[in-house]
């Protein structure tokens, strides 16, 4: 959530940030409300003020035992009426408020201004193309050849977007989960911590997936009484990213300033009711309604914020660069950036199948966005309550690395060579799948 004193204070500023990323901030509505919620306060202070005086007047009469009857009417009367304006004033906080809760944070300085995907901005690429000289085929093929990628099965119990791993390739991919966190913890200084997959309505809307992104989400009830209704409130759902259960661990907290930055890494399944789509950036192991991913967040000072982005981003670059996965680090365009984000970086890996780059890590820097939704402070010097910034990356998605190692590591046998640093550690020293 922007700063509320922000939006009364920078219109144009903060209009054409916003307009760049394509949101059209209601100069006109919030003009007039904030003149409304200002005008009813007022008003009602006024009446409180009134009331206030005849009470104590009220009291002197009784004292002194004389008539106070049409004083005691005109407190009733003015009761009703502020009972009037607090609940006019409520509506029209909770108006405004919702209408804040969906406007995006805003882009960075630094953030390349776009209108699509296209308007991306290429930072680097890192690693060496492998050239074969044979025909290559894509980790779907390869899945099916091995028998050991299995989506038939899985959409007979789940239907479309699911996927089972078998023998070598599910060890391959727990492997990856513990040799992500392992660095993460261990070359990084992550915390390692374990979060629940099911969350709160209050959750999502603090790290900013709802209200946008609520046909992405799925829901569950827990009612073990069928006679009872079930409160809205208490639907939980199934996270989306771990990134929702990391940020909201420190939900209403004041952390001191010394204890900044804080650093989490937490691997969980994330859950998104992705749209059905057959396309080749899709297939496979790529764009799926159940996948695991690693996760990286911190927790820090906001003059830090932007060089912390550099530095969360080169954490997720380092897992590529172990893997020996050739990638390509791009600034997501004004457009493209998340709805929280004020900054993110992509990190693109090579799929040689497709002949070109498909995300597997974004890392954004959400400045104080998330921490005025979440309420999550710091104390400072000077004892002063300021709002933290908070960090988030994956270090990676688990299914993409297992289909970007079985592309770059095929080899004209048709099998899939392990990489190096998982052989010994990770793959009870296996070559080859």
């Amino acid at each position: 959530m922007l700063d509320k004193n922000l939006l009364k204070k920078n219109f144009d500023k903060i209009y054409k940030k916003l307009e760049s990323r394509g949101f059209i901030l209601n100069i006109e509505y919030i003009k007039n409300i904030n003149k409304k919620i200002k005008l009813i306060r007022l008003e009602k202070e006024n009446l409180e003020c009134k009331k206030n005086k005849i009470s104590k007047l009220i009291g002197n009469l009784k004292f002194c035992k004389k008539n106070h009857s049409n004083l005691k009417k005109k407190v009733i009367k003015y009761n009703k009426i502020l009972e009037k304006k607090k609940f006019f004033l409520k509506n029209l906080e909770k108006e405004y408020f919702e209408y804040c809760y969906n406007i995006p944070n805003i882009p960075d300085s630094k953030t390349p201004i776009g209108k699509s995907h296209e308007d991306n901005l290429e930072i680097y690429k890192w690693g060496k193309i492998k050239k074969y000289n044979f025909n290559i085929k894509s980790h779907v093929d390869l899945g099916y050849k091995k028998k050991c990628l299995d989506f038939f099965n899985a959409s007979k119990i789940s239907g479309s977007n699911f996927f089972v791993l078998k023998n070598k390739l599910s060890l391959l991919y727990r492997s990856l989960i513990q040799f992500m966190l392992d660095v993460h913890v261990e070359k990084h200084g992550y915390e390692e911590v374990y979060v629940p997959y099911l969350i709160y309505k209050k959750c999502l809307y603090g790290t900013g997936q709802l209200p946008k992104f609520h046909k992405d989400l799925i829901s569950t009830k827990f009612d073990r009484n069928k006679n009872t209704n079930f409160l809205e409130e208490n639907k939980l759902f199934l996270i989306p990213t771990s990134e929702v259960p990391l940020t909201n661990l420190l939900m209403n907290n004041v952390i001191k300033e010394k204890d900044l930055p804080l650093y989490f890494t937490t691997s969980s399944p994330c859950f998104r009711n992705e749209p059905t789509s057959y396309g080749l950036n899709n297939q496979g192991l790529i764009r799926t309604k159940q996948f695991d991913k690693v996760e990286i967040m911190q927790i820090v000072h906001p003059k830090n914020s932007n060089s912390c982005l550099e530095l969360i981003t080169t954490h997720a670059e380092k897992i590529l660069k172990l893997l020996n996965l050739p990638y390509r680090k791009v600034s997501i365009c004004t457009y493209d950036i998340s709805f929280s984000s004020a900054k993110s970086y992509d990190l693109e890996v090579w799929f040689p199948s497709q002949k070109k780059y498909i995300e597997i890590s974004s890392c954004s820097n959400m400045t104080d966005f998330q921490a005025r939704r979440i309420n999550i402070k710091f104390l400072d010097k000077n004892k002063k309550k300021r709002y933290v910034h908070t960090l988030n990356g994956s270090g990676l998605a688990i299914g993409r690395t297992v289909a970007a190692i079985m592309e770059n590591y095929q080899c004209s046998s048709g099998k899939i060579k392990i990489p190096n640093v998982l052989k010994k550690n990770y793959m009870r020293g296996l070559e080859f799948i």
